[in-house]
């Protein structure tokens, strides 16, 4: 890492380089983890500054993306600077329509109602939801090995489903029923978004739409760049299966908890770890 990076870095949001989660998960990868929730009307002092990718290089750029954190419920948010935060707003407010748009279609396929029952609960404005910013570098010839080095390993997502969007490169891969690994054919455009059921979706459906496990791998020269907004219920809201969704007998899955609950669980684990297990009825 370069020292501006290696200033900047923190835990749990903000940027971070090669270690996944504080299980010891590792991966070929370099990201920015940003809070979507409302920032707070005072800042704390500036910590790092970076260069600021919203504005053009030629002339030099005046600003610099200013890197913030703040205190808040025991953990450190971080914030960018206003131009950039402004962009990350506009682009996560269009993802988040459209993750809803999903979820709607979602929940008139299912037959469940009001047309909002899924999408209502990453619309609200104290929703948990994040941005993550992945960089995967071109594998360097000095590691050898086999074909392919992990980018991100396999895990599913703990959300109600995310929306990733990338530069159009390979390594994205799914796990079949039978375990073995399926290549998602790359979007060479790059203008197509890839649309990921997650666990807490699962649960909401009582198992009629499952997360799948997924993984990252670097296998070429060229970098991966992706863009995942997580839509996530708000941390103190009770999630179960639908009523609707109960099937004869009315059984559920899973038994009741909250999203707080949840994500502290899963946060304990490594990224292969089964979370749901521990929640099935």
């Amino acid at each position: 890492m370069v020292p501006d990076k290696e200033a900047a870095a923190g835990a749990p949001f903000g940027y971070a380089s090669k270690r996944i989660g504080s299980a010891g998960d590792l991966g070929w990868i370099e990201y920015l983890l940003l809070c979507l929730a409302p920032a707070p009307a005072a800042a704390a002092p500036a910590v790092s500054t970076l260069p600021c990718a919203a504005t053009s290089p030629t002339p030099p750029c005046p600003l610099r993306c200013v890197l913030l954190r703040e205190p808040i419920g025991g953990n450190i948010i971080w914030f960018v600077c206003s131009r950039c935060r402004e962009l990350l707003r506009e682009y996560s407010a269009a993802v988040r329509r459209v993750a809803c748009d999903v979820l709607e279609l979602m929940a008139e396929g299912l037959g469940v109602g009001p047309a909002d029952a899924l999408a209502r609960l990453v619309a609200r404005e104290d929703s948990d939801s994040i941005l993550r910013v992945n960089h995967y570098p071109p594998r360097p010839d000095q590691l050898g090995g086999g074909p392919n080095l992990t980018g991100f390993g396999e895990h599913t997502d703990p959300q109600i489903i995310s929306v990733l969007r990338s530069n159009g490169a390979a390594g994205l891969e799914i796990s079949l029923r039978d375990g073995a690994w399926a290549s998602v054919p790359h979007d060479g455009d790059g203008d197509s978004f890839f649309v990921n059921v997650g666990d807490t979706l699962q649960v909401l459906t009582n198992g009629r739409f499952r997360s799948v496990k997924h993984r990252v791998v670097v296998n070429s020269e060229k970098s991966r760049v992706s863009m995942v907004f997580f839509g996530g219920p708000p941390p103190g809201e009770r999630l179960a299966p639908l009523p609707a969704l109960l099937g004869d007998g009315g059984r559920s899955r899973y038994r009741e908890f909250t999203w707080k609950e949840y994500k502290g669980s899963g946060c304990k684990g490594r990224l292969a770890d089964d979370r749901l297990c521990r929640f099935e009825n």
